[in-house]
């Protein structure tokens, strides 16, 4: 999918019905899903129709439908490669005054 070509109220209903989809296959209704979470019924229908939806209620239904882990998907840890490591490392290393070239 061409994410970039989508306008964030796309997004947010692709999201919301992958939310439901997850929540309905789990067999859990929006009712539950409220109590686990702490979230409203309204607020879990909204975000399932792509109403708006803020970062801490999308993180308590990932928990609620226990698909927390799934964040490491939608923004993957950056991983340093080794030669950029050795670069850090030469950078951190303190250099000596010198006498030299000093006038």
């Amino acid at each position: 999918m061409d994410w970039y070509s989508l306008t964030n109220n796309r997004i947010e209903e692709i999201v919301g019905k992958r939310l439901k989809e997850h929540r309905l296959q789990y067999n859990i209704t929006q009712k539950e899903l409220a109590i686990k979470t702490g979230l409203s019924r309204v607020s879990i229908s909204k975000i399932e129709r792509g109403k708006g939806v803020n970062l801490s209620s999308l993180i308590e239904i990932m928990r609620g439908l226990r698909i927390l882990e799934n964040i490491d998907g939608l923004i993957p840890e950056q991983e340093v490669s080794p030669i950029e490591i050795i670069r850090l490392k030469n950078k951190s290393k303190k250099k000596r005054a010198s006498t030299k070239n000093k006038k």
